[in-house]
């Protein structure tokens, strides 16, 4: 990591000093088990789409598809290293699978992402983070190597230890996963006399709930996603949720939707 960390902080001085940092991030390759554990990490499966923001030789998009039969795109700017990435895809038998193209990550749309990785410095990262909260789709995993989102708390965090020195990084790796969590800040409405009233940041959220003008005690409140869960005195919610609608059941199967509160 000594290698990786020494040019971020050169970089930054750079930006906060006001001269230009370069616009392409150097290339270092991620270990053989970081890859594998990023890919897990975000319970990647065949139907997820993995975009790589920075791919280089394109091992985590091949990985995806090799291991757990995803789809892909990897983005880079370095042609020399989009056209051997395509190469690798060819000979690990996924090109039908997975792409690559010369593009910049901070340009790149992300609507069809169900997983995204990242392994770049945390300047591009300070500018791709309201693009993966903007575009991507509730319940969408995010895992970067090596340095985290600068205000987006993550949801799991981990050290990966290495078979061997690798270079650039020393023996070890951190990596981080977020999950896109579902807007459901604000009041909420369901037939039953049943309110709701919720604070969010990020996938932290507090719940005030009433039934028929009766405030109800709750004990747990969680979102994972569009998932929801909440819980109390007397009642168990379980749901998912859209931008206008929590659709789920109490304990016992009895179906409940919420709406948003004008």
């Amino acid at each position: 990591m000594k290698g990786v960390a020494a040019l971020a902080g050169l970089l930054l001085a750079l930006h906060a000093s006001g001269q230009e940092a370069p616009v392409q991030a150097p290339f270092i390759t991620t270990p053989p088990e970081v890859v594998a554990r990023m890919l897990a990490m975000a319970r990647t499966g065949p139907e997820d789409f993995v975009i790589d923001l920075g791919s280089g030789d394109g091992r985590i998009v091949i990985h995806a598809a090799q291991a757990h039969g995803a789809r892909g795109l990897g983005v880079d700017l370095d042609a020399a290293l989009v056209a051997r990435a395509r190469v690798s895809a060819a000979r690990a038998g996924v090109a039908d699978r997975v792409r690559f193209d010369v593009r910049d990550a901070l340009r790149t749309d992300l609507s069809a992402a169900s997983v995204v990785t990242i392994y770049l410095l945390p300047f591009l990262l300070d500018l791709l983070e309201p693009r993966l909260l903007e575009g991507l789709g509730p319940g969408a995993r995010i895992v970067t190597h090596a340095f985290p989102l600068k205000s987006w708390p993550y949801d799991r965090a981990e050290t990966v230890r290495l078979s061997k020195s690798h270079a650039g990084q020393g023996d070890s790796s951190r990596i981080f996963l977020y999950v896109v969590p579902a807007q459901v800040r604000g009041a909420w409405r369901a037939p039953g006399g049943w309110q709701l009233r919720m604070q969010q940041n990020f996938q932290r959220i507090e719940v005030d709930a009433v039934r028929d003008g009766r405030p109800l005690e709750v004990t747990s409140a969680r979102l994972d996603g569009e998932r929801i869960r909440i819980s109390g005195t007397g009642f168990s919610f379980s749901g998912r949720a859209t931008a206008e609608r929590i659709m789920g059941e109490l304990a016992g199967g009895t179906p409940l939707v919420f709406e948003r509160a004008p």
